[in-house]
């Protein structure tokens, strides 16, 4: 029998062959791993240097706005009872909304097939400041601030339920997936502050458990670089876990560890050519910053007895949204580039008298103390700060429309959010709805707009403002029609 030509036996081995050979066998063993790296290198390097390109020529144009704020307030505010001033509906109370109205419009599954029954507005709506604007009863210090801000009443959604209208609301698609609002700002524009992230949020500690969730992906990267997705500041002793070195563990020690791991990190992102493997490095490199940066930033033992008192009696309460609003001028002043507040629980299906209420308590002195505090800081002028949620509220009560139990559906045909600073025209209102507040009859904004238009305040034209993912150019405005907004445009 004939020996294998490259057994050990055989006296006749051919050294070249036998390099040549295994040179052979180890490629094709690995072809489909070596095939493919060449194949993902190339489209990396070519979506990466286009990246690179685009991001280089960021800002477009100079900046009105350096960084944004971002009031989030989820589960649908009713534009009715605090942003509307509807006198005729009071006279219309319990007569069936007008099919000419409706115009067949969805309805969510809570109300679809019941009499849609007209609900006045609950509260008193009166005009404000030199502007007129009109603000409810239940925000009396955001109407106290109104000649500040720029109400945009006609906005427009095409979701009506909460997840699917909150994804678009912050990414620009309904599906989860896609780079937040937030983590573009940072891809584009970068930090202004290396011991902070670019983009940080804040998530309201409620006093009553809340059943609305608040999904990761709202302020995701999506197919950006992780190292953009918002960083969640826990309402606790410690807000980011595993900060503070182990006792006993010297501040050198951890500085020689890290330098060691991204060495590692380093020669195996030349070998993979993986994004991720830099972002890990950058981030352990922010995370070693971060150890004195956050106890700094989270100590508000150094806030005066009169930012208390500005802000309101909850500002004291760990995690609450007064003392979130206070946070959120200490990262403005630390230039950190987006940051984003969600206080949840505006989902007023009952009780609506009551539970708006509570919301208005938690969130309407701290937001006036916000714009005020910026403002006396000489901050506001380059802060763009953003307040709403994801939809509004039907002017048709869910249940018996006289009943203190009754409440409003979804409604993204129009609601109402406000802006302040950051280039935006103060003490005006762009927009309006119908008698009913449920269609938009002048100058409609569809979130897409608002995008374009906080993109345009931070320097970007949103049009040429893309990331090539999979052969395909995003953006965060999605290719569907979008404008900026001009005329809120200081």
């Amino acid at each position: 029998m004939n020996k294998h030509p490259f057994s050990q036996s055989n006296s006749n081995v051919n050294p070249e062959a036998l390099r040549a050979q295994l040179g052979r066998r180890s490629f094709l063993a690995q072809g489909g791993f070596n095939i493919g790296a060449i194949a993902a290198s190339t489209m990396l390097g070519s979506e990466t240097t286009l990246a690179d390109s685009i991001k280089r020529s960021l800002p477009h144009f100079a900046p009105k706005a350096k960084r944004v704020i971002f009031l989030t307030q989820s589960g649908g505010p009713s534009q009715i009872e605090l942003f509307e001033d509807k006198p005729e509906l009071a006279a219309l109370a319990g007569t069936k909304l007008p099919d000419s109205i409706r115009q067949g419009q969805r309805l969510t599954g809570m109300t679809k097939g019941k009499p849609q029954l007209i609900l006045p507005s609950l509260a008193k709506v009166s005009r404000h400041g030199q502007s007129g604007a009109t603000v409810g009863e239940w925000l009396p210090h955001t109407a106290s601030i109104a000649d500040e801000l720029c109400f945009v009443k006609s906005m427009v959604t095409d979701q009506i339920n909460h997840a699917p209208a909150m994804t678009k609301f912050l990414t620009g698609h309904q599906l989860a997936g896609r780079p937040s609002f937030g983590s573009w700002a940072s891809y584009g524009l970068g930090s202004m502050n290396r011991n902070l992230p670019d983009y940080i949020v804040l998530i309201s500690r409620m006093k009553r458990p809340s059943d609305q969730p608040l999904y990761d992906h709202y302020w995701g990267s999506g197919f950006l670089p992780s190292k953009h997705q918002g960083v969640k500041l826990r309402s606790a002793k410690d807000p980011v876990l595993y900060l503070q070195d182990p006792d006993g563990f010297p501040k050198s020690l951890r500085r020689e560890m890290l330098s060691s791991l991204g060495a590692i990190n380093r020669d195996h992102h030349a070998e993979m050519l993986d994004p991720e493997i830099q972002t890990r490095i950058e981030q352990y490199e922010m995370a070693f910053r971060m150890q004195t940066s956050i106890p700094e930033l989270a100590d508000l033992s150094d806030e005066p007895e009169s930012t208390f008192e500005m802000y309101g009696p909850d500002s004291r309460r760990p995690g609450s949204y007064a003392a979130n609003c206070i946070l959120a001028r200490r990262l403005a002043e630390r230039d950190v580039r987006f940051i984003q507040l969600f206080h949840p629980d505006w989902d007023h299906h009952s009780r609506l008298g009551a539970w708006c209420v509570s919301r208005c308590v938690d969130t309407d002195q701290p937001s006036a103390a916000l714009i005020k505090d910026l403002k006396q800081r000489g901050l506001l002028d380059d802060t763009l700060v953003i307040w709403g949620g994801e939809f509004g509220r039907s002017v048709a009560g869910q249940g018996k429309w006289d009943d203190p139990e009754a409440g409003r559906d979804h409604h993204p045909r129009c609601f109402t959010v406000w802006m302040a600073g950051g280039g935006i025209k103060p003490g005006m209102t762009h927009g309006a709805t119908d008698e009913f507040s449920y269609n938009v009859v002048e100058n409609p904004v569809h979130v897409r707009d608002l995008h374009a238009t906080a993109l345009n305040l931070m320097g970007i034209d949103h049009e040429r403002f893309t990331h090539r993912f999979q052969g395909l150019d995003f953006k965060l405005t999605g290719v569907e029609s979008s404008k900026v907004i001009t005329d809120l445009i200081s």
